[in-house]
């Protein structure tokens, strides 16, 4: 049985158990009997909200969208999600094909009149706090139950799904998705255990700006470092001074800073696109005499890492892959 095929015979279980005893979510939300329908009280950015237990018409938009594919939610509705298309299975993205758009990339690209159309029972909002401020929550609130539920830090990616998960009542594959990600992060923790004991990582990531002469570090808890860090890297250093989000956790120092920045690791990573080559921002640091001057990339120690924007248990599977192909080489030392 696969890890999907395994999701759904859980969820057909949960759900049923739902209608039955008409409970709330293990996170503690209340709930209660309204007409035919139960309903309870979900705690959420934008409040305590009051949503069916067991929702059968979902619209998602934002970090909400590949959350609730991969948890086989009853969808009706979805923003786009092109940043992500590329970590998405044949199966989750043929369900992304299917589903009708009634939203843009950004949160100000909502489309209310197909919102309506959809006819959800429940609306989940998978934007940053402060993109609510360019939608008409009133205006969705009229369709249906929202609730706002978007991503902080890039390491919260976990709770963050677990909560859409929830909301969706699909708690139950979700937990089916975490567990095979913590087993994989387990064996790839326990077989490179050895070679990473003792080793101190920086990471480049993909955003920076060549035009500015800036390179992107990540530290740990962001989207470059925080799965490697579930495999047992450690990543040193911190951000000079947190701006917040994911500012908290990475920064743009100039190319010239690359020995002040990098000169102490003994090993570095950084990101790769979905293709495996560098991403143009990165390339220039790889280029750089600067990088080639630097202790780890003397000693060996580089490695390039696939799919580190991962924001679900699933997608992250496939970065833990690339870990486990990139790392390989250590084993050998």
């Amino acid at each position: 049985m696969s890890v999907r095929q395994h999701w759904r015979v859980i969820a057909a279980a949960a759900v049923t158990l739902a209608v039955v005893t008409g409970c709330g979510s293990d996170g503690g939300d209340s709930a209660a009997e309204s007409g035919d329908a139960a309903t309870r009280v979900f705690a959420a950015d934008n409040g305590e909200i009051t949503i069916p237990a067991d929702p059968k018409r979902v619209v998602a938009t934002g970090y909400a969208v590949p959350v609730l594919i991969e948890a086989d939610a009853a969808l009706v509705g979805i923003s786009s999600w092109k940043r992500g298309l590329a970590l998405m299975t044949e199966e989750d993205r043929a369900t992304y094909e299917r589903l009708p758009k009634v939203a843009g990339e950004a949160a100000a690209e909502t489309n209310y009149e197909a919102v309506a159309a959809a006819k959800p029972d429940l609306i989940v909002i998978g934007v940053p706090k402060p993109a609510l401020g360019s939608l008409d929550m009133k205006r969705l609130e009229s369709i249906a139950p929202v609730v706002a539920i978007g991503p902080t830090t890039p390491a919260a990616w976990r709770e963050l799904s677990r909560r859409q998960s929830d909301a969706a009542g699909r708690g139950a594959n979700f937990e089916a998705a975490k567990q095979a990600y913590d087993k994989k992060a387990a064996e790839l923790k326990d077989k490179y255990g050895t070679a990473l004991a003792g080793l101190r990582f920086g990471h480049v990531g993909s955003y920076g700006e060549i035009a500015k002469g800036t390179f992107h570090r990540e530290f740990a808890g962001s989207w470059g470092t925080n799965i490697a860090q579930d495999a047992g890297v450690t990543y040193y250093g911190e951000v000079k001074e947190k701006g917040g989000g994911g500012l908290d956790v990475t920064e743009y120092p100039a190319i010239e800073e690359l020995p002040k920045s990098l000169g102490e690791a003994d090993a570095i990573t950084y990101t790769l696109q979905p293709d495996g080559t560098p991403a143009e921002a990165v390339q220039q640091v790889l280029d750089s005499a600067l990088w080639k001057n630097l202790p780890a990339v003397q000693a060996g120690r580089v490695f390039g890492l696939q799919y580190t924007e991962a924001a679900t248990y699933e997608s992250a599977l496939r970065t833990l892959d690339s870990i486990d192909k990139a790392f390989a080489p250590l084993l050998n030392r």
